[in-house]
């Protein structure tokens, strides 16, 4: 098994425990409703929703993928810190075993916060994945962020 790992961040002018009750804690209410023509639903399939559990995010017919599952790994609701593993459905297929992921948001000195994430690849056999074959996962994560970003200024009283 190979391992490739990829990192992205940015800054963002919400505090991080808006971002991350918004787009980890309530992610399953939240997302569908702000993005429908995308994701259908995220439901708890195992678990509590906590560490150890499953989640299933379900895609709209728009999607080229019609699921995946989640596993999460850690969730430190103090320092803002999610860690999950996809692992089924979506990109999974012939050449990926999981993907890892370390989500974490750190304070930042305006008020706002920096959006972090790391992602391993866990490969079948040696495999390389390169950057742009995962292009358009980074950049659907990204408009996620955005979106949820725009609400969360828009709507300053939610999640406050």
């Amino acid at each position: 098994m190979g391992v490739t790992c990829f990192t992205q961040e940015f800054a963002c002018p919400i505090a991080p425990a808006r971002m991350f009750k918004a787009l980890i804690l309530d992610s399953s209410n939240l997302i569908p409703k702000l993005l429908p023509q995308f994701i259908k639903s995220v439901e708890v399939i195992e678990g509590d929703g906590g560490a150890g559990s499953i989640e299933q995010v379900n895609f709209s017919e728009a999607s080229h993928f019609k699921y995946v599952k989640n596993r999460i790994d850690e969730l430190d609701r103090e320092n803002f810190v999610c860690k999950y593993t996809m692992i089924e459905g979506g990109p999974i297929g012939d050449k990926l075993e999981s993907i890892a992921y370390d989500v974490r948001f750190e304070a930042a000195g305006s008020g706002g916060c920096i959006c972090k994430m790391t992602s391993k690849y866990n490969t079948i056999g040696e495999v390389e994945v390169k950057e742009e074959e995962i292009k358009s996962g980074k950049d659907s994560a990204m408009g996620i962020y955005r979106v949820v970003e725009a609400y969360l200024l828009e709507n300053p009283h939610v999640y406050a």
